[in-house]
Order: C-alpha cells, then structure tokens, then sequence
C-alpha cells in the first residue's frame, strides 16, 4: 500500500479509521489513569468550595500540561488525555491532507488545507 506509492481510497479510509480508533482508546486510557492517579491521592479529601483554586499556570498550555503529565501529574494526565482527543480529529485532517497531495487530488486538497488551517488557527490563534 504505502510503499508501492499507491495511495488507493479503500486503504486511506482503513488507515484513517485505525487512527481514529487508536487516538480515542489511548485518549481514554490516558485520561482514566489521571482519573484514577487522582482518585488515589485525593479520593478522600474533602472539597473547599469556599476557597476558588484555579489551574496552575503549568497546566494553562499544551507543553505545560504534556510536562506536568510526564512528569506524572493526575490533573495533568487527565487534561493530556483531554489534549489528545482533540488532537486525533486533527490529524486525522491532515493526513487526509498527505492522502490527497500523493493522489494529486487538487481540489480536495485545497478544501482541507482550508479545514486544517481554521483548526490550527482555532487552537493556537486569538
């Protein structure tokens, strides 16, 4: 398939459709261990609503929250997970992107690299 060039529809549906899946189950895995970590550290605490917390600034951008969790982090891990869901949708874009550039499918690749831009824009943008 991807080694004899050929980039058929029926193979880069398989490949997207495995990347989907892939993404959600380690997102899911991901995210349940820091709810899990969390759980186990903090399970028995008793919330203080009077008092406002809010995120640590390590945990108010994409490397602060990917250093904190490999660093083993609950809220971390639980906010990466959250990161990598969001993620799969993206990449599945943008290899759709690669898919139509080697099929020299020229319009589609137009139109996607529109989509992929307004999501990258939306992510990192204003």
């Amino acid at each position: 398939m991807w080694r004899t060039g050929r980039w058929s529809d029926e193979h880069v549906e398989l490949f997207i459709g495995n990347l989907l899946r892939w993404g959600v189950i380690v997102a899911a895995f991901v995210t349940a261990a820091g709810g899990i970590l969390f759980l186990s550290l903090h399970g028995g605490s008793i919330a203080d609503y009077r008092v406002f917390r809010g995120q640590p600034d390590s945990l108010k951008s994409v490397t602060g929250v990917a250093q904190s969790a490999f660093r083993r982090n609950p809220e971390a891990l639980i906010q990466f997970g959250i990161l990598l869901l969001i993620a799969t949708p993206i990449a599945r874009v943008a290899l759709s992107l690669l898919a139509f550039l080697k099929q020299h499918d020229h319009v589609y690749v137009v139109v996607t690299a529109i989509v992929l831009g307004v999501l990258l824009y939306s992510l990192i943008g204003v």
